[in-house]
């Protein structure tokens, strides 16, 4: 078991944003005798997917309804069925974006090969004068 102290040092967050997980329903610490939070290794692995998840891009409900799926189905079937499902989704969006950045440098390529030319006309115009 770890104090929230602990945890946020593992995780370099503040206990403000555990707190604020907790509060959201992320996360079901217990107590101690002297009511201090306290966090099992399956808080700590909750932790570890919420801090995966955001990193991928996944909102908070979405990071939810995937962590606190396991505690519905034991299986974990059901988690991972629906940690596909927004993986898919996920990837699509990605797709989208990778080919939005390749269109506009594409954009910026052929704008850059117009101004070059230009500049190097106008360079020119001027060494003649």
């Amino acid at each position: 078991m770890k104090t929230i102290q602990e945890v946020a040092k593992q995780f370099n967050v503040s206990t403000r944003t555990i707190r604020y997980y907790e509060e959201l329903g992320l996360l079901h610490p217990n107590r101690s005798s002297t009511n201090q939070r306290t966090f099992s290794k399956k808080e700590l692995a909750k932790l570890k997917l919420i801090f995966r998840g955001k990193r991928y891009g996944f909102s908070l409900e979405e990071i939810k309804e995937m962590v606190l799926l396991f505690d519905y189905d034991r299986t974990g079937i059901q988690q991972l069925e629906r940690t596909v499902e927004y993986g898919e989704q996920k990837i699509e969006e990605i797709d989208g974006k990778i080919a939005e950045l390749v269109q506009m440098k594409k954009e910026i390529q052929q704008l850059q090969g117009i101004f070059t030319e230009k500049l190097a006309t106008l360079k020119g115009e001027m060494l003649d004068e």
